[in-house]
């Protein structure tokens, strides 16, 4: 009877929490005139304000909080957020838990990476799909197969008119109800694109030069866009089906992607864009989220200086750097928790490939993930070894990446050697992600 009368002493108590939370929220509302609604697992309050007269605000102005305790609603939040400035919209979410909030400046993310797409639809087909179950489409990026332009390479970046639309987007494709020619497809956020602001993007003098053939010869390109002002192309570094094209002046860069955008190079429309600049350091550590040790760096021969220039190669010294971290200067490695498994908790068989990339610590399982999202075979490692002047054996691995749909093949091999196994396929991951 004790258990029995805790039990309906509780339910009362949250009736009447309940009960005051309704009121306090009620009140709110009167006093700031501010309307709430309800809706997809969230309470939105305002948006817009009473009074409000022009367009929403624009990207950038919205924060994120997390980790709010359970028991705190608009009554309590909006008078702390409103110390900071008028609120425009304040959506809460019903599931977070009790623990000290975070707040971070929220990423205004409208894309969405949209996986397992049959290769032989075309963009028309992808957009008019896509906005048959979600609202305001905007448009559909859809990349042409490296070798067979006439296919995709399976997935496609839905872009939407603003991120609440992107997330409802997302959260009505992801259960996997929606089924597009009868494919179960993959959704997950896209990868932010890398903001350059506007002065650096006014020295840029490169371009970038995608959709390109993979016969295409670095020699063509250069030829190609010599064509309309001879000898303005300082040089062209071709990886796989995109370019960069390093022009001498900016102003010979901006006209020649006017000119060369939509032109076709052995039978492939181009398109042409400025590049967007980063060093090589602060590029690989983004591509690997910053889960790859400082020692890494070393294996790869970048330095420490931000104009990404590379350490001279083949010295001995540098073949003897762990992956652990422990010869090597610098911040410490990305820390690796462990928490104990209570007596009744539960667990759940997943698969790695439902993971985020965030969840692995090393090039080579970024590598095997990397494969799967882009419907590659996984890939394939071949040894070889040599001997150093002092007798040390030393190992190298080449990389295999294969297209099961198309059967094409690269090779990818790093220029340096290693005293490991481990290390050397590390490397070699490193190296063929670096070059992807």
């Amino acid at each position: 009877m004790h258990e029995e009368n805790k039990a309906a002493a509780n339910g009362c108590s949250k009736i009447r929490r309940g009960a005051q939370n309704g009121a306090a929220l009620l009140a709110l509302m009167e006093k700031t005139g501010y309307s709430m609604v309800q809706q997809n697992g969230q309470r939105k309050f305002g948006g817009p304000p009473p009074g409000w007269e022009g367009p929403p605000p624009p990207r950038g102005c919205e924060v994120f909080v997390g980790k709010i305790p359970r028991d705190m609603y608009e009554d309590e939040l909006v008078p702390v957020f409103e110390r900071a400035g008028k609120i425009y919209e304040l959506r809460l979410m019903m599931e977070f838990s009790g623990k000290f909030i975070g707040v971070c400046v929220s990423l205004d993310n409208c894309r969405l990476f949209i996986g397992a797409i049959p290769k032989d639809k075309k963009k028309e087909e992808i957009l008019n799909e896509m906005k048959k179950v979600t609202e305001g489409v905007v448009d559909v990026i859809v990349y042409p197969n490296a070798t067979d332009k006439t296919k995709n390479r399976g997935f496609a970046f839905v872009e939407y008119e603003s991120h609440r639309a992107a997330a409802m987007a997302r959260r009505r494709l992801i259960p996997g109800t929606f089924q597009p020619w009868g494919h179960t497809i993959q959704v997950d956020w896209a990868d932010p694109e890398k903001v350059v602001d506007e002065e650096t993007m006014q020295r840029v003098k490169v371009l970038y030069v995608r959709n390109l053939m993979i016969s295409t010869t670095e020699d063509k390109i250069k030829a190609e866009f010599n064509k309309f002002k001879p000898g303005v192309v300082e040089r062209v570094k071709k990886l796989r089906d995109y370019a960069f094209v390093h022009f001498f002046h900016r102003e010979d860069a901006v006209a020649a992607m006017s000119v060369m955008n939509g032109k076709c190079i052995d039978g492939a429309s181009i398109e042409v864009t400025l590049a967007k600049p980063v060093n090589k350091e602060s590029s690989w550590k983004q591509h690997f989220n910053g889960q790859i040790s400082p020692s890494s760096e070393n294996l790869l021969g970048f330095s420490s200086k931000e104009d990404g220039t590379q350490k001279s190669l083949g010295k001995p010294s540098s073949l003897s750097i762990r992956l652990n971290g422990q010869h090597s200067p610098g911040p410490p490695e990305v820390e690796r928790s462990t928490y104990p498994i209570f007596p009744g908790i539960k667990l759940t068989p997943i698969s790695m490939y439902s993971l985020k990339l965030s969840h692995f610590s090393s090039a080579v399982m970024h590598l095997d993930y990397f494969c799967h999202k882009n419907s590659w075979a996984p890939p394939e490692y071949c040894l070889y070894s040599t001997t150093s002047q002092d007798g040390k054996v030393l190992l190298v691995y080449k990389v295999l990446i294969s297209s099961i749909a198309d059967d094409s093949q690269s090779y990818f091999m790093p220029e340096k050697l290693c005293t490991t196994v481990e290390d050397a396929k590390e490397l070699a991951a490193q190296f063929t992600l670096l070059h992807l």
